[in-house]
């Protein structure tokens, strides 16, 4: 023990002593390091190291551009908060009938969002499609009826109407400039309206899908998003990192983060409608057509390489009028190749009834044009 404590006594002394001249050595170069730094900035007229070395680590600095988010920011918060107060939870009661031809209410759930100050909601169509009676949960917790002004099975969207004031109204973004990996931020009612206005976040996992959903309608040029979706979501908001609504939440995949939701430029050109005619005017082609995708799915036994197969054509209808026939196959529209039924929708949304188009066709191997002038979508 004695032994030991010398043993350090002794090398102490000679570790101060070591240290001694390491620190001498070291304050020596640092003395004449900052000296000769300082007569060299002299000489060129500045007065401190600090300025040129801070901002050659701002320029250095790999985040100085990145979003807020990346940086411990709020964005989820703050895009959700301009969002929330427009958004509705929707209560529907549909009257069935039993086998005894009783009346029997069944009762349902959903969301929608505030899309005009006149009290119109942006909704799904099968969450109020045959309801009897609708009542709407504002973000204040007043309850009042809804009345549904339009709605499209095949979109699978419906505006209810309700008669309220001092509406917050959500603002909307452009679904066409979405990319895939960007922020989604999904709000509705899950599960019922005792968890109304809850707040899911992920990603856009991906975009222009199509899925086959309740009475086999398949639904084209869908959002995919991790956002968690889940019964009472339905007719929600999917949003931006801006707080933006980008789409309306639709229905989840049996497979885990696999949520859809209907693009908001689907519905803009129907809000705008509302807007300034009190109605929707949408133009009308009048077709039933297939695409290769639709084709594939349903495994049916149409060889289609590209264009949209034309199985139908409806008496009366301006296809009808401009010489269209079943079994044509439309390949381009006013010029521009087609070859899904999504791209037809789209070029049609941005058109008006009494505009006239040519269709290019492929008629049994041969090539034609054909003109249509587009009408009114008859009233549902």
């Amino acid at each position: 023990m004695d032994y030991y404590f010398q043993d350090r006594r002794r090398r102490g002394i000679w570790t101060y002593v070591i240290v001694a001249l390491i620190a001498s050595f070291i304050g020596g170069a640092f003395g004449a390091y900052f000296v000769g730094t300082d007569l060299v900035q002299k000489k060129l007229g500045q007065n401190s190291i600090l300025p040129p070395n801070n901002q050659q680590i701002q320029d250095n600095n790999p985040n100085v551009d990145l979003p807020q988010s990346y940086l411990g920011g709020n964005t989820i918060t703050e895009a959700a908060a301009k969002v929330l107060p427009a958004v509705v939870g929707i209560s529907t009661k549909t009257i069935q009938y039993d086998f005894f031809y009783r009346p029997v209410p069944v009762e349902g759930v959903g969301s929608g969002v505030i899309i005009d100050q006149s009290g119109l909601i942006l909704t799904n169509n099968h969450v109020v499609g045959d309801a009897d009676e609708i009542n709407v949960l504002l973000h204040d917790g007043q309850q009042v009826r809804g009345q549904i002004i339009w709605a499209e099975p095949g979109l699978d969207l419906a505006i209810v109407k309700v008669n309220a004031t001092n509406l917050s109204v959500a603002a909307t973004g452009d679904s066409e400039q979405l990319k895939i990996g960007e922020l989604a931020i999904a709000i509705g009612n899950p599960l019922g309206l005792e968890y109304q206005r809850s707040v899911t976040a992920g990603i856009i996992s991906g975009l222009n899908r199509s899925i086959t959903v309740e009475g086999g309608l398949v639904l084209e040029d869908l959002i995919q998003t991790d956002a968690s979706i889940n019964p009472g979501n339905s007719g929600g908001p999917l949003v931006n990192a801006q707080g933006q609504v980008i789409g309306i939440n639709t229905a989840k995949a049996s497979a885990e983060g696999l949520g859809f939701a209907i693009p908001i430029n689907t519905a803009i050109p129907i809000i705008n409608d509302l807007r300034e005619h009190g109605r929707v005017l949408r133009p009308w082609l009048g077709i039933k057509g297939i695409d290769k995708e639709i084709a594939s799915y349903y495994k049916l036994n149409i060889r289609l390489e590209k264009g949209i197969f034309v199985y139908e054509v409806i008496a009366g209808s301006p296809a009808a009028k401009g010489g269209l026939r079943s079994n044509d196959v439309i390949i381009a529209f006013n010029g521009q190749e087609i070859n899904t039924m999504h791209e037809l929708r789209r070029i049609l949304n941005k058109l008006s009834a009494g505009d006239q188009v040519k269709l290019t066709i492929n008629r049994g191997g041969k090539i034609q044009e054909v003109t249509v002038t587009l009408q009114e979508a008859p009233q549902q």
